[in-house]
């Protein structure tokens, strides 16, 4: 039998809506339940608009051409701290594996491509929200739980 051919790349026009699926799938993953698909739309526009922007970095793991894995990573700007005092960091999402295609090392090869073009960036910190299923793999890439986890609202 021969072997799977499997590619890390970055992400490109065509990958478009395989990016959304895909961040579907996540949210679906994380019990969000999707009442409308109207924000599948704002989702393939913002893809679009932000596909080469050198802030974003947009990665995709195919495997026999169809796309089963992605990472996505955006440099955010932020004001200096004493623990970061450069301010800027990458945020690290939307990492997400197609269901029949997980355990088999392809959310991995999406993460670690988008941390290596972390860190060709210069950024010096990554930050990351992780479901119980994710956090040993970060963990294991060096990510640890911080004392102030995210909140939110809706303004």
């Amino acid at each position: 039998m021969a072997p799977e051919f499997v590619n890390a790349r970055r992400a490109v026009e065509h990958d478009i809506d395989d990016l959304v699926d895909l961040r579907a799938e996540m949210f679906s993953a994380m019990g969000t339940p999707e009442v409308s698909h109207t924000w599948r739309g704002s989702a393939h526009s913002w893809y679009a608009q932000r596909l080469n922007n050198p802030s974003y970095g947009f990665f995709v793991v195919e495997m026999a051409g169809q796309v089963v894995s992605c990472a996505v990573a955006t440099i955010r700007d932020a004001a200096p701290s004493p623990g970061n005092p450069e301010g800027r960091d990458v945020l690290i999402s939307n990492v997400c594996t197609l269901p029949a295609h997980r355990g088999r090392g392809f959310g991995q090869r999406a993460f670690d491509a988008a941390l290596a073009w972390a860190r060709e960036t210069g950024v010096t910190r990554a930050e990351l929200m992780a479901t119980a299923s994710g956090r040993g793999m970060y963990e294991r890439m060096g990510f640890a739980v911080t004392e102030f986890p995210a909140m939110r609202a809706d303004l």
